[in-house]
């Protein structure tokens, strides 16, 4: 009796110990692939819409010079003398303005990107010299950035800006943009003109300062219908006129600017500005 006692009892500590074979298998962990991030494609404006934006103010210099009583009417008009640029380029900070440049200007127009509080942009036509060693030096003591329009034609020469000039403006992050090779109107241009004042300049800035050149300045502010298919065949992707209408099919190659006379106080500046940008 005994030993049949024992032997249910290591029977039952036999089966007590029998690893289970019903528990499930563990699941391998399978990798997952990661999401690929699909870009938004940005809706860009039509005509319309860029239109009913806001303008920003673009002040347009030319030269940085002292003006004589016996000075001809064109170059009291085409000249701001060193203290009032410093004048205002000081009222500009004192007011709370921000430069921009061509980029910022052309995604605000084309997909409403926010621009800086109170937004002005300041650009420089010619090449002139002083342009770099006047009106930069000014911008610098307030960290604006300027946008210098080159006409290429002239660079290296006597009281122009040098090749280095430029390479170190755009360097310290002012925009360095075709103005056309020798400043002759879009307006008359036929057959070869486009490729000598577009694509001849554009090519001549970009090997010098080794960024792309996607901005042009007409000069004297004209331009025409012909003159924007073939701006855009050539890669630019905006168009700055002066004070005149912009284009309603086309207003990103008919930008508007305002010529900074050396007729005017600061005040008077600022208050034509107030009111050609309303």
């Amino acid at each position: 009796m005994k030993n049949l006692i024992y032997s249910i009892f290591i029977g039952l500590l036999l089966i007590s110990c029998k690893p289970e074979t019903n528990k499930p298998e563990p699941i391998a962990a399978t990798a997952v692939a990661p999401v690929k991030a699909v870009p938004v494609k940005k809706v860009l404006a039509d005509a319309a819409t860029i239109l009913a934006r806001k303008q920003v103010p673009i002040l347009c210099y030319h030269h940085i010079q002292e003006i004589g009583p016996n000075d001809s009417a064109y170059k009291k008009e085409y000249t701001v003398t060193p203290a009032n640029f410093a004048d205002q380029m000081k009222a500009l900070s004192d007011g709370g303005y921000h430069t921009i440049l061509p980029e910022q200007l052309k995604e605000y127009l084309a997909d409403g990107t926010p621009l800086p509080e109170k937004p002005v942009m300041l650009t420089f036509d010619d090449t002139d010299g002083e342009q770099y060693t006047i009106g930069a030096k000014e911008m610098n003591k307030y960290g604006f950035k300027g946008v210098f329009f080159i006409m290429t034609v002239s660079i290296n020469r006597p009281n122009y800006m040098t090749k280095e000039q430029l390479i170190e403006l755009s360097n310290t992050g002012h925009g360095i943009e075709a103005h056309t090779w020798d400043h002759h109107m879009v307006t008359k241009y036929s057959g070869d003109d486009w490729k000598l004042q577009l694509e001849k300049p554009k090519k001549k800035l970009e090997d010098i300062v080794g960024k792309p050149v996607r901005y042009f300045a007409y000069p004297f502010g004209l331009w025409n219908q012909a003159a924007i298919p073939e701006l855009k065949s050539r890669g630019y992707e905006l168009g700055f006129i002066l004070s005149s209408k912009r284009d309603t099919i086309d207003p990103m190659f008919t930008i508007r600017r305002m010529l900074v006379t050396g007729t005017w106080s600061t005040a008077g500046m600022i208050r034509s500005m107030d009111s050609t940008f309303k």
